[in-house]
Protein backbone atom coordinates (compact mmCIF):
# COMPACT_ATOMS: atom_id res chain seq x y z
CA UNK A 1 0.00 0.00 0.00
CA UNK A 2 3.00 2.31 -0.23
CA UNK A 3 1.45 3.92 -3.29
CA UNK A 4 -1.78 4.81 -1.46
CA UNK A 5 -2.67 7.93 0.54
CA UNK A 6 -5.64 8.13 2.87
CA UNK A 7 -7.11 11.63 2.94
CA UNK A 8 -9.05 12.15 6.16
CA UNK A 9 -11.18 15.28 6.56
CA UNK A 10 -11.65 16.02 10.25
CA UNK A 11 -13.79 18.47 12.16
CA UNK A 12 -14.04 18.29 15.94
CA UNK A 13 -12.94 14.64 15.96
CA UNK A 14 -10.59 14.74 18.97
CA UNK A 15 -12.22 11.68 20.49
CA UNK A 16 -12.51 9.48 17.41
CA UNK A 17 -9.58 10.40 15.15
CA UNK A 18 -6.81 9.07 17.47
CA UNK A 19 -8.62 5.71 17.57
CA UNK A 20 -8.90 5.67 13.78
CA UNK A 21 -5.19 6.41 13.43
CA UNK A 22 -4.32 3.64 15.90
CA UNK A 23 -6.35 1.17 13.86
CA UNK A 24 -4.57 2.03 10.61
CA UNK A 25 -1.06 2.56 12.03
CA UNK A 26 0.17 -0.77 10.64
CA UNK A 27 -1.13 -0.06 7.14
CA UNK A 28 1.80 0.82 4.90
CA UNK A 29 0.27 3.94 3.36
CA UNK A 30 0.50 7.71 3.62
CA UNK A 31 -2.02 9.67 5.69
CA UNK A 32 -3.13 13.26 5.21
CA UNK A 33 -5.41 14.90 7.78
CA UNK A 34 -7.27 17.99 6.59
CA UNK A 35 -8.79 20.31 9.17
CA UNK A 36 -9.29 23.94 10.15
CA UNK A 37 -6.36 25.53 11.98
CA UNK A 38 -8.78 26.63 14.70
CA UNK A 39 -9.62 22.99 15.58
CA UNK A 40 -7.01 22.94 18.33
CA UNK A 41 -8.42 19.99 20.28
CA UNK A 42 -8.31 17.66 17.27
CA UNK A 43 -4.80 18.82 16.38
CA UNK A 44 -3.60 18.16 19.94
CA UNK A 45 -5.18 14.72 20.00
CA UNK A 46 -3.09 13.41 17.06
CA UNK A 47 0.29 15.04 17.72
CA UNK A 48 1.91 11.65 18.45
CA UNK A 49 0.91 10.13 15.11
CA UNK A 50 2.94 10.05 11.91
CA UNK A 51 0.68 11.86 9.46
CA UNK A 52 0.68 15.01 7.38
CA UNK A 53 -1.52 17.87 8.54
CA UNK A 54 -3.08 20.23 6.01
CA UNK A 55 -4.91 23.32 7.24
CA UNK A 56 -7.92 24.26 5.17
CA UNK A 57 -7.81 27.61 3.43
CA UNK A 58 -11.62 27.66 3.53
CA UNK A 59 -14.34 25.57 5.20
CA UNK A 60 -16.51 22.57 4.39
CA UNK A 61 -16.29 18.82 3.79
CA UNK A 62 -15.80 19.16 0.05
CA UNK A 63 -13.20 21.86 0.48
CA UNK A 64 -11.24 19.60 2.85
CA UNK A 65 -11.25 16.77 0.32
CA UNK A 66 -10.15 19.03 -2.53
CA UNK A 67 -7.27 20.30 -0.36
CA UNK A 68 -6.32 16.72 0.40
CA UNK A 69 -6.45 15.59 -3.22
CA UNK A 70 -4.20 18.48 -4.22
CA UNK A 71 -1.60 17.40 -1.64
CA UNK A 72 -1.40 13.70 -2.52
CA UNK A 73 1.92 12.48 -3.95
CA UNK A 74 1.06 8.79 -4.42
CA UNK A 75 -0.61 7.21 -7.47
CA UNK A 76 -3.71 6.22 -5.50
CA UNK A 77 -5.80 7.94 -2.87
CA UNK A 78 -8.79 7.02 -0.74
CA UNK A 79 -11.30 9.23 1.04
CA UNK A 80 -11.45 7.96 4.62
CA UNK A 81 -13.64 9.16 7.50
CA UNK A 82 -12.30 10.40 10.82
CA UNK A 83 -15.22 9.04 12.85
CA UNK A 84 -14.45 5.32 12.67
CA UNK A 85 -17.36 4.44 10.39
CA UNK A 86 -15.12 3.29 7.50
CA UNK A 87 -13.57 -0.14 8.02
CA UNK A 88 -9.95 -0.25 6.75
CA UNK A 89 -10.17 -4.00 6.11
CA UNK A 90 -11.62 -3.18 2.67
CA UNK A 91 -8.64 -1.11 1.54
CA UNK A 92 -6.54 -3.96 0.16
CA UNK A 93 -9.34 -5.30 -2.02
CA UNK A 94 -10.35 -1.81 -3.18
CA UNK A 95 -6.76 -1.05 -4.13
CA UNK A 96 -6.48 -4.31 -6.06
CA UNK A 97 -9.72 -3.57 -7.92
CA UNK A 98 -8.51 -0.09 -8.78
CA UNK A 99 -5.59 -1.47 -10.79
CA UNK A 100 -8.09 -2.21 -13.56
CA UNK A 101 -10.37 0.81 -13.22
CA UNK A 102 -10.18 4.45 -12.18
CA UNK A 103 -12.43 4.49 -9.12
CA UNK A 104 -13.83 2.00 -6.63
CA UNK A 105 -17.02 3.14 -4.87
CA UNK A 106 -17.74 1.29 -1.64
CA UNK A 107 -21.42 0.44 -1.19
CA UNK A 108 -23.42 -0.33 1.93
CA UNK A 109 -26.26 -1.61 -0.23
CA UNK A 110 -24.40 -4.16 -2.32
CA UNK A 111 -24.63 -7.82 -1.36
CA UNK A 112 -22.50 -8.39 1.75
CA UNK A 113 -22.65 -4.67 2.55
CA UNK A 114 -24.55 -3.04 5.41
CA UNK A 115 -24.57 -0.30 8.01
CA UNK A 116 -24.79 0.13 11.77
CA UNK A 117 -25.04 3.90 11.39
CA UNK A 118 -27.87 4.23 8.87
CA UNK A 119 -31.27 5.65 9.82
CA UNK A 120 -34.51 5.24 7.91
CA UNK A 121 -34.13 8.85 6.70
CA UNK A 122 -30.58 8.43 5.42
CA UNK A 123 -31.38 5.05 3.88
CA UNK A 124 -34.40 6.37 1.98
CA UNK A 125 -32.52 9.53 1.03
CA UNK A 126 -29.60 7.58 -0.35
CA UNK A 127 -31.91 5.27 -2.31
CA UNK A 128 -33.62 8.32 -3.80
CA UNK A 129 -30.40 10.10 -4.77
CA UNK A 130 -28.76 6.92 -6.08
CA UNK A 131 -31.81 6.21 -8.25
CA UNK A 132 -31.91 9.83 -9.42
CA UNK A 133 -28.22 9.74 -10.33
CA UNK A 134 -28.66 6.48 -12.22
CA UNK A 135 -31.59 7.92 -14.20
CA UNK A 136 -30.27 11.43 -14.91
CA UNK A 137 -26.61 10.59 -15.49
CA UNK A 138 -26.71 6.90 -16.48
CA UNK A 139 -24.71 5.91 -13.42
CA UNK A 140 -24.66 2.41 -12.01
CA UNK A 141 -24.29 3.04 -8.30
CA UNK A 142 -26.28 1.73 -5.35
CA UNK A 143 -24.80 4.09 -2.74
CA UNK A 144 -24.07 7.50 -4.26
CA UNK A 145 -23.83 9.37 -0.94
CA UNK A 146 -21.30 7.01 0.66
CA UNK A 147 -17.98 8.75 0.17
CA UNK A 148 -15.70 5.76 0.82
CA UNK A 149 -14.01 6.07 -2.58
CA UNK A 150 -10.59 4.82 -3.70
CA UNK A 151 -9.20 5.94 -7.02
CA UNK A 152 -6.25 6.96 -9.11
CA UNK A 153 -4.94 10.35 -8.04
CA UNK A 154 -4.62 11.62 -11.61
CA UNK A 155 -8.26 10.68 -12.23
CA UNK A 156 -9.47 12.56 -9.15
CA UNK A 157 -7.53 15.63 -10.22
CA UNK A 158 -8.74 15.46 -13.82
CA UNK A 159 -12.41 15.82 -12.84
CA UNK A 160 -11.71 19.24 -11.28
CA UNK A 161 -13.96 19.06 -8.25
CA UNK A 162 -15.48 22.33 -7.06
CA UNK A 163 -18.10 21.54 -4.41
CA UNK A 164 -17.09 22.84 -0.99
CA UNK A 165 -19.68 20.85 0.97
CA UNK A 166 -21.38 17.44 0.90
CA UNK A 167 -22.42 17.95 -2.73
CA UNK A 168 -18.96 16.65 -3.56
CA UNK A 169 -20.20 13.11 -2.86
CA UNK A 170 -22.35 13.24 -6.02
CA UNK A 171 -20.01 15.51 -7.96
CA UNK A 172 -17.33 12.78 -8.04
CA UNK A 173 -19.40 10.14 -9.91
CA UNK A 174 -21.18 12.71 -12.11
CA UNK A 175 -17.90 14.29 -13.26
CA UNK A 176 -16.27 10.87 -13.72
CA UNK A 177 -19.19 9.72 -15.87
CA UNK A 178 -19.08 12.93 -17.94
CA UNK A 179 -15.41 12.21 -18.70
CA UNK A 180 -16.11 8.54 -19.51
CA UNK A 181 -13.92 7.36 -16.64
CA UNK A 182 -14.32 3.78 -15.44
CA UNK A 183 -15.50 2.70 -12.00
CA UNK A 184 -16.79 -0.30 -10.07
CA UNK A 185 -18.70 -0.78 -6.83
CA UNK A 186 -17.50 -2.92 -3.94
CA UNK A 187 -19.48 -4.01 -0.85
CA UNK A 188 -18.63 -2.37 2.44
CA UNK A 189 -20.05 -2.47 5.96
CA UNK A 190 -20.39 0.91 7.65
CA UNK A 191 -19.65 0.78 11.36
CA UNK A 192 -21.27 2.92 14.01
CA UNK A 193 -19.30 6.13 14.47
CA UNK A 194 -17.05 6.24 17.53
CA UNK A 195 -18.18 9.59 18.87
CA UNK A 196 -19.79 12.86 17.96
CA UNK A 197 -22.70 13.68 15.74
CA UNK A 198 -23.16 13.40 12.01
CA UNK A 199 -21.95 16.50 10.23
CA UNK A 200 -24.60 15.99 7.56
CA UNK A 201 -27.88 17.85 8.07
CA UNK A 202 -30.23 15.48 6.27
CA UNK A 203 -32.83 17.91 4.95
CA UNK A 204 -30.63 20.95 4.39
CA UNK A 205 -27.84 19.03 2.67
CA UNK A 206 -30.34 16.81 0.87
CA UNK A 207 -31.95 19.88 -0.68
CA UNK A 208 -28.54 21.21 -1.75
CA UNK A 209 -27.66 17.89 -3.36
CA UNK A 210 -31.04 17.68 -5.12
CA UNK A 211 -30.78 21.16 -6.62
CA UNK A 212 -27.16 20.49 -7.61
CA UNK A 213 -28.10 17.31 -9.47
CA UNK A 214 -30.99 18.98 -11.27
CA UNK A 215 -28.85 21.94 -12.30
CA UNK A 216 -26.14 19.63 -13.57
CA UNK A 217 -28.68 17.65 -15.57
CA UNK A 218 -30.17 20.83 -17.05
CA UNK A 219 -26.63 22.26 -17.45
CA UNK A 220 -27.55 25.49 -15.68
Amino acid sequence: MKNLTLIIPAKEEAESLPQVLKEIKNFDCKIIIILESSDIETIKSIKEFDCELVHQSSKGYGDALIEGINNVKTDYLCIFNADGSFDPKYLSNMLELCKNTEYVFASRYSKEGGSEDDTIITKLGNYFFSTLGNILFSLKLSDILFCYILGKTKSFRSIKLKSKDFRLSVEVPINAKKMNQSYVSSPSFERKRIAGKKKVKEFRDGFKILTYMIRRFLRL
